[in-house]
């Protein structure tokens, strides 16, 4: 047989490399140390990538896959096996879910396994029409894609409540008002099998003793004047979840019920004498610290332990300031569009004045504020201090601010006369600060050289220059 010749070999591949492009599935090849030798376009549709991003790179140096799931690619490639119709989730170097059904083998050559090829198409837009319409039949609304963050502190929850998905084991998350508990116990149930039964939320302090009891249990008609035969909340949320909120509001007698059916897996109705069996994972929430509740006597303790067999702390949003800008974005993107409105940006002095604050209310005053601020915008696209709503502006530690800026427009403008020289301003503005400092360290010079990033020396030779004693 004729042996090719260069150009026709380059030609070749040429076709090759057009035929491969213009199918419409996705082809994937990797050698047999797992590198990327061929990436059609469709692949690089589906995963939302650059060619560069992934060729001659090892998969698992671009792609991660859930803790319990592997490459169906490598797989193919290690055990040597067909792999047919297989669904796979997984995420490209963005974090950016993919969902793809696969045909995957293994590429032989004289005996020996020289790589694996997968012909992929793309599911992910169906995977979410499903997701949705789960959510809609669960009464759910959130899932991990919801929680807005980039810090090390929430993106560590995240991961944590993501293994929590594959078991039915009892979670408590514990965290302050306002940081979004029901967000994650939402999406810990939307990212479990879960996910097509009941998620049934409960606020235990919204209700009476006399009527949280019969609500979460259920009644015997007869049990009581004007009883029904009802199933409570354990019986609805059969086979789903049931969210627990503020559990440590519920009296000691019913902290005992509760932990009696998350030991027995069995619920008695009030009035009755039958045990129903019962399959709900359950899913507690707590706005303060178990051990202080457990020695102030709103938390018993045989309970919290068997509530925290997966324990999630939610950081405040004082903790997690990195998130703050993000988060602001997000709520001006959710109220431009329920107030048909166009706000673009926040001005940086703004994003600043939102991390030097504390937030005690969390992600949720975070939110009711950039809500009252689109409220007070006219026709602008960029939200200034003076739109933010006026008891923010009020906040003492603001206005402290505002009185230092006053001054220091004093020393560098003469009222009504020419403007200072830099060379005048800089002494006045730098005996201020410096003034300001000492005062704040009670005049201790070790203290406010620490603070100033100085050394005590260099402070006190500026101390005898400005005469900056205590007054």
């Amino acid at each position: 047989m004729k042996k090719a010749t260069c150009d026709e070999l380059h030609n070749i591949n040429k076709m090759y490399q057009r035929l491969v492009d213009e199918i419409d599935v996705g082809v994937h090849v990797v050698d047999e140390t797992g590198k990327t030798i061929i990436y059609n376009k469709k692949m690089v549709e589906i995963e939302g990538m650059n060619i560069e991003d992934v060729l001659d790179k090892n998969l698992y140096d671009v792609f991660s896959f859930h803790h319990n799931e592997d490459s169906t690619l490598l797989e193919a490639l290690r055990k040597g096996t067909t792999i047919k119709n297989a669904k796979q989730t997984y995420f490209n170097n963005k974090g950016q879910q993919i969902t793809t059904i696969n045909h995957t083998f293994p590429i032989i050559e004289e005996g020996t396994r020289i790589g694996a090829m997968e012909i992929a198409r793309d599911v992910t837009k169906l995977e979410k029409l499903i997701r949705e319409n789960i959510l809609k039949k669960s009464g759910t609304k959130y899932t991990f894609d919801s929680i807005i963050g980039s810090s090390d502190k929430i993106q560590e929850v995240i991961d944590a409540s993501k293994r929590a998905t594959r078991t039915s084991s009892s979670v408590l998350i514990i965290g302050e008002t306002g940081t979004g508990k029901e967000l994650f116990a939402q999406s810990i149930h939307n990212g479990s099998n879960r996910s097509s039964k009941p998620f049934i939320s409960q606020n235990c302090a919204a209700l009476p003793d006399s009527l949280i009891e019969g609500i979460l249990f259920g009644t015997k008609k007869g049990a009581f004047t004007g009883s029904v035969e009802r199933p409570g909340l354990f019986e609805e949320a059969d086979g789903g979840t049931l969210l627990l909120d503020e559990v440590n509001s519920l009296n000691p007698s019913l902290q005992a019920k509760l932990l009696r059916v998350l030991q027995e897996r069995t619920v008695r109705r009030v009035g009755d004498t039958k045990d129903r069996e019962i399959n709900v994972r359950i899913i507690a929430t707590i706005n303060e610290d178990p051990i202080d509740a457990i020695s102030e006597g709103r938390l018993r303790k045989d309970l919290y332990y068997r509530l925290s067999v997966v324990s999630l702390f939610i950081p405040p949003l004082r903790e997690r300031k990195k998130d703050i800008r993000d988060l602001a974005q997000f709520f001006i993107d959710k109220y431009n569009h329920l107030f048909g409105m166009n706000v673009l940006i926040v001005e940086e002095s703004v994003l600043e004045t939102f991390e030097q604050y504390d937030w005690p209310g969390n992600v949720r005053e975070l939110e009711h504020i950039i809500e009252g601020t689109m409220n007070l915008i006219e026709h602008e696209d960029c939200i200034s201090y003076s739109h933010l709503p006026i008891q923010f502006r009020n906040k003492p530690q603001f206005n402290e601010e505002l009185k230092s800026l006053d001054v220091m427009e004093e020393l560098f403008i003469h009222k009504g006369q020419t403007v200072k020289s830099l060379e005048e301003y800089m002494v006045e503005a730098e005996t201020y600060y410096l003034k300001k400092v000492l005062k704040q360290h009670d005049y201790n010079i070790t203290h406010a050289a620490k603070a100033l990033g100085m050394s005590r020396q260099n402070l006190q030779y500026r101390v005898k220059k400005y005469q900056l004693q205590r007054e």
